[in-house]
């Protein structure tokens, strides 16, 4: 089930809960000792920088995927350590990468240790809005998702899930996995909020691991088999065609989708109902060209239907897929204004990851 670490971050003392979270999550990752450590360090930089430079904000972990989107044998986790803030920001995160760089009375070495630690880090910052910094621990050094193919894919996919009112598991899941030339993204939103919720998101993932060359109507009637006797879900399928540059997608519920071709938004569109118990006769997929410089969006209801994509989706090429998740998940809120409910943001890109991002 999807398990998630969440830590507010507003005073020292709140270090060493993410330092601990950190080594549980990693364990939960099956991570050996030297890496689990280099968990422990990552998610304790990152905090401290909360605390330095945006005066507080929050530490998300979970495991994860490859952003390279793999086939349904390949089950490795990741540990993903997220540190979203709303504080000042920065105007160049090159230069705040740099060994030595800082803005308060330190060594400036906290991002640096992250890039060399994680196994993929990504960074995004807008000027008055906050910063999202994202990274990567894998099993072993230097396998994280841009090493697990010898040559470069043409998606990436990532998120962030985030618990309602810090619980431990979300009942929101996603999945992206690959058959040929089909890549397909689900996201599924149990119905309510804790374990039972996570139960029916789970086996949405399960079943789409099980089958993922079917399209995406035949894929929705499948999860409907595998979620009867769960509390139900609702789904949302995209499926990419590499071969035909071509976009299916087809939903039920309130799970919603986006997809911007250039400066131009376009919302696809679900239809009423409920995976596992009340599915619709009739799911006609929609499709649409896919480009290079289309970006998928799909999300859960914790996220407001009005929710304004941010700057990030509009950064260089390379951005990390999750740290725009985030991005958009921290531009929907405040700390006075919380998610309202567990919230999934997933982001399907036709860009090569570069850890120089």
């Amino acid at each position: 089930m999807p398990r998630v670490w969440e830590v507010p971050v507003h005073d020292s003392t709140r270090v060493r809960d993410v330092r601990v979270a950190a080594a549980d999550a990693a364990g939960h990752a099956g991570l050996a000792g030297d890496r689990v450590a280099a968990a422990e360090l990552v998610a304790t930089e990152l905090a401290t920088n909360l605390l330095k430079h945006a005066g507080g904000g929050r530490i998300v972990l979970e495991l994860v995927g490859h952003p390279v989107p793999p086939y349904a044998d390949e089950t490795t986790a990741l540990v993903q350590i997220t540190a979203v803030d709303h504080g000042p920001g920065m105007s160049d995160t090159a230069v705040a990468l740099r060994d030595g760089y800082s803005t308060t009375a330190s060594l400036g070495a906290g991002l640096g240790t992250c890039v060399r630690t994680a196994d993929d880090f990504g960074l995004h910052s807008a000027p008055g809005q906050g910063t999202v910094a994202l990274a990567r621990i894998a099993a072993r050094p230097n396998r994280g998702a841009s090493a697990q193919d010898s040559g470069p894919f043409p998606v990436r996919a990532g998120g962030i899930n985030l618990p309602f009112a810090g619980g431990e598991f979300s009942g929101d899941a996603w999945t992206c996995v690959r058959s040929g030339d089909r890549v397909t993204l689900m996201l599924a939103d149990g119905l309510g909020h804790g374990p039972q919720a996570a139960h029916a998101s789970t086996a949405a993932v399960e079943a789409v691991r099980a089958a993922p060359h079917l399209p995406p109507a035949d894929l929705l009637r499948r999860l409907d088999g595998a979620l009867r006797g769960t509390r139900g879900a609702a789904v949302a399928v995209a499926q990419l065609d590499l071969g035909a540059g071509q976009l299916s997608f087809a939903g039920v519920g309130n799970a919603g989708a986006r997809l911007r071709r250039g400066d131009s938004w376009q919302g696809l569109v679900s239809r009423p109902g409920i995976v596992g118990a009340h599915l619709p006769t009739h799911l006609p997929p929609q499709r649409q060209p896919w480009t290079d410089d289309c970006l998928l969006v799909l999300h859960s209801d914790g996220l407001p239907s009005r929710w304004s994509p941010g700057p990030a989706v509009h950064a260089p090429s390379s951005l990390d897929p999750a740290v725009i998740a985030a991005s958009i998940v921290r531009d929907a809120s405040s700390p006075a204004r919380p998610v309202r409910d567990d919230t999934a943001v997933v982001v399907l890109s036709p860009f090569p990851w570069d850890r120089s991002s």
